[in-house]
């Protein structure tokens, strides 16, 4: 699996979760799934950022 798709797939992740947290708000669904799916958010953020610093690093800045 190529770098980029690495990249690509924690991108997608962090905004899918994100759609799901704010469908379920828009849509008032429970406060503890929205709260639970932001949760989620930060945390793919978080690998999403060590992915991207990961590649960069690999590739030699």
């Amino acid at each position: 699996m190529s770098s980029n798709t690495l990249v690509l797939i924690a991108c997608l992740a962090v905004a899918v979760v994100l759609l799901f947290g704010l469908a379920n708000m828009l849509r008032g669904g429970s406060a503890n799934v929205s709260q639970r799916l932001m949760r989620l958010r930060v945390v793919l953020q978080f690998v999403a950022i060590l992915v991207i610093m990961g590649v960069l690093w690999w590739r030699g800045g």
